[in-house]
């Protein structure tokens, strides 16, 4: 239980980090792609203001006001402070805190079943970063590679040094099969439609999961995802919820169903439908 609890609270520091990679990371890649179109053009650009996952301290997007280090404690800190701004008063958004219980519980899980090993670090990883993937992409329709890749390679070297139950060649032709199988899917929709239904972080992401759980986790993965992406994305629908071009993002499902994999196993999906 100790160190169960060690997990969580590594969680919840983490899950504070997490709110952060998942605001800026899609900004970076935006500036980033800017100042190559810049360069390609020939056209010059303006020096900007550093800006990273360090740089510039964090504030409140309404007055500006710096977030002090006592305002920035995983969950008290918005327990406290009501959910509003110390100096403005503004709302914070409940996803912050959420974000931070939600980590805390997943590497809680991790330690608690894999006790203080390199298995559970792994996982804590792996868990990690696929809620950081969900919530981008469900905000920009974004799987960026500086995720995708260390996930899928960080699956492989797991495997490799039998930190994971999924043996090497399982988790190589895993990964191989899961881009594949989208990367066809993709394909075939768009020569049939003529419009493209995913993209290539999406090939990626599932890839990565099949080099974490192995070829034979890829089925119930992707028959999960699929399911509730189409629940999700017709109560969306019907709510008149939909973003501009009706698009929702296959990624959360994806990266929900790897969860799902992980706490549960990939075969109770196929259980509990009958299969």
């Amino acid at each position: 239980m100790i160190v169960a609890a060690v997990g969580g609270l590594l969680g919840l520091l983490l899950g504070s980090f997490l709110n952060v990679v998942v605001f800026r990371l899609p900004k970076m890649l935006e500036r980033q792609w800017a100042e190559e179109c810049a360069s390609l053009s020939g056209k010059e650009t303006e020096k900007a203001e550093p800006f990273n996952l360090l740089v510039p301290r964090s504030r409140c997007p309404h007055c500006s006001h710096q977030i002090r280090w006592i305002e920035n404690i995983p969950v008290v800190s918005y327990v406290v402070l009501r959910g509003r701004c110390s100096d403005c008063h503004a709302p914070i958004g409940i996803r912050y805190p959420a974000t931070e219980l939600v980590t805390g519980l997943l590497l809680a899980w991790c330690f608690w079943t894999w006790g203080a090993t390199a298995t559970a670090l792994v996982w804590s990883g792996f868990a990690a970063t696929l809620l950081a993937l969900a919530l981008i992409d469900w905000d920009t329709t974004l799987l960026p590679d500086d995720l995708t890749y260390p996930l899928l390679w960080g699956g492989l070297i797991a495997a490799a040094l039998q930190w994971t139950s999924t043996p090497l060649p399982a988790a190589l032709w895993g990964a191989v099969a899961g881009y594949l199988s989208l990367w066809l899917i993709y394909w075939a929709f768009k020569l049939i439609t003529g419009k493209e239904g995913m993209g290539y972080g999406d090939f990626k992401l599932f890839s990565a999961l099949g080099a974490w759980f192995g070829w034979q986790a890829l089925v119930p993965i992707i028959l999960m995802a699929s399911v509730i992406g189409a629940i999700v994305g017709i109560a969306m629908k019907l709510s008149s919820q939909l973003r501009e071009g009706g698009v929702v993002p296959f990624g959360p499902f994806l990266a929900g169903a790897g969860l799902t994999a992980l706490i549960f196993g990939p075969q109770a999906v196929l259980r509990l439908a009958g299969l």
